[in-house]
């Protein structure tokens, strides 16, 4: 596809995107929605810069930046006025009472109390209706595009960890660890980590969101590396769990019981299927194993321009699969002052399963 091919079909991306929040403008009984997230502005407009806002109404789309990011917007978008703001309450009021709108609908999660009240004294002929659940799956289904990039960013993670790999012995430490591995992340194309690196050895394993020290690598260790790489912000996300020189029965045997619960979510998923089932699934083996008071957390979420996103993949879960949206399978054991391990990948619902988007084999590898 030739350059302006591409920004063709990213523009029609957009508008479509744009078309569908007014098309839900009726049932929400607002006369227009009002942005604050990045990764939503980013979606439907195309603008990957901050302190922004984006009001959408029944026929135009109003993207406000402060001075520093006016040439950013102009050249990221289309479509959008793009206007300039010194206080960007101040902004957002002028535009509303401009249009003598009744009721807008104001993305609430992602606004500061401080800042909401603000804004309602200066706008005190409109009424704001906070949104949340109302628009918190408008990124859920990806598409094409989104699916490409995310396949990109987990090729470039795939190879950074290999390549990475190939440094780690016994001696090393966790944090030098997770400064080859960003290296090798961004040597491979990626654009900054999807989050701060995790890499975990021995004893700290057990911790499922461990911070990479200064512990050495021992023989016998457990080695768990959570990271992933950013393509167009799109995100990977996978985590890896190896054995480094030996390891004992009893790890082997838990080893392999994450591995059960993990391929057996992963079997499961597909388009009907609930985000609760997922999560049970993998917690049944594990729990039948004697485990369960070692799974602390959810099997999944959702991934995309934010590497935490919906749907969520837990007990509680509400969301049904759907083709087209992406999650993770990360079922874990975390023993307390032994050791801990996770295995994960990013999947995309297909119409009859799943395709597994991350590219790290997970059978047990010893380093």
């Amino acid at each position: 596809m030739d350059y302006k091919k591409k920004e063709i079909s990213e523009f029609s991306a957009r508008k479509s995107r744009i078309e569908r929040i007014r098309s839900m403008l009726p049932g929400l009984d607002v006369g227009g929605v009002l942005f604050f997230e990045e990764a939503n502005i980013r979606y439907l407009t195309g603008f990957a810069g901050s302190d922004s806002a984006l009001f959408v109404d029944g026929e135009k789309t109003f993207l406000l930046v402060d001075g520093r990011y006016t040439t950013q917007a102009k050249n990221e978008t289309t479509g959008c006025d793009v206007i300039k703001f010194s206080d960007r309450t101040e902004g957002i009021a002028e535009i509303i009472s401009d249009l003598r709108l009744k009721r807008v609908g104001i993305e609430s999660p992602a606004i500061a109390l401080d800042k909401y009240l603000n804004l309602r004294d200066r706008v005190k002929n409109v009424s704001l209706k906070p949104l949340s659940k109302e628009i918190e799956h408008i990124r859920i289904i990806k598409d094409n595009g989104e699916a490409s990039s995310l396949r990109t960013a987990a090729i470039m993670a795939a190879r950074a960890l290999e390549k990475t790999l190939e440094q780690i012995k016994p001696g090393i430490t966790e944090r030098d660890i997770a400064s080859i591995l960003e290296m090798k992340m961004r040597e491979a194309g990626s654009e900054k980590p999807s989050f701060e690196t995790i890499v975990a050895s021995g004893v700290n394993t057990a911790l499922p969101h461990a911070v990479p020290g200064s512990r050495e690598i021992q023989d016998g260790d457990f080695l768990t590396i959570d990271y992933g790489t950013v393509h167009k912000g799109y995100h990977s996300d996978e985590t890896c769990t190896f054995a480094i020189r030996t390891i004992s029965e009893k790890q082997a045997d838990v080893y392999n019981i994450v591995k059960e619960a993990h391929d057996k979510a992963l079997n499961a998923v597909q388009p009907g299927v609930s985000c609760r089932d997922i999560d049970r699934i993998a917690r049944t083996v594990i729990s039948d194993a004697g485990y369960g008071e070692y799974f602390s957390h959810g099997t999944g979420h959702g991934v995309g321009l934010n590497v935490h996103e919906a749907p969520r993949v837990f007990e509680k879960a509400e969301d049904i699969l759907e083709e087209g949206m992406v999650i993770t399978v990360e079922p874990g054991i975390y023993i307390p002052d032994l050791w801990g391990i996770r295995i994960e990948d990013t999947v995309m619902i297909e119409k009859d399963g799943c395709e597994i988007l991350t590219k790290m084999p997970k059978d047990l590898r010893i380093l």
